[in-house]
């Protein structure tokens, strides 16, 4: 499979600290599934999942983009950021676990649960990371 292989793409710009936008990427996603007449469940998990890979990319990197792939199986999310990158993955990966500041927990995020959501949600679930960025691959079947 390809990145360019899809039907259709959405892409959504993050901006890194800005909660006023935060969730506006996974919520347009959400309504345009909606439109496309994708099944109530299958569109609640991919909400689930560009949501916390927005809200993700919001709190601990540069910014970066989301993307939503659609197939005539399945449903690809794409984040992808510019960086700071995740120096242990599988300790992100733990649910509870977070690198987030006090600041932003105390705007109600940073719970540890964020990775931990996108792998349960997902069928198939794929991490890479490095300081220049992190790329998530989150595949729903639909």
């Amino acid at each position: 499979m390809k990145d360019t292989d899809y039907l259709k793409r959405y892409t959504y710009k993050i901006i890194a600290n800005d909660f006023n936008l935060a969730g506006k990427g996974s919520s347009d996603i959400k309504t345009n599934l909606k439109m496309l007449g994708i099944d109530p469940k299958v569109i609640r998990r991919i909400a689930i999942i560009s949501y916390e890979a927005e809200i993700n990319m919001v709190i601990h990197s540069y910014g970066g983009d989301l993307h939503c792939d659609i197939y005539k199986d399945r449903i690809v999310i794409i984040s992808e950021d510019t960086g700071p990158g995740i120096p242990n993955i599988e300790l992100a990966l733990t649910e509870g676990y977070s690198t987030a500041s006090s600041k932003v927990r105390e705007l109600g995020f940073g719970a540890g649960m964020g990775l931990p959501n996108m792998r349960r949600w997902s069928d198939e679930f794929e991490i890479m990371s490095q300081k220049e960025g992190t790329k998530i691959y989150m595949t729903v079947l639909i």
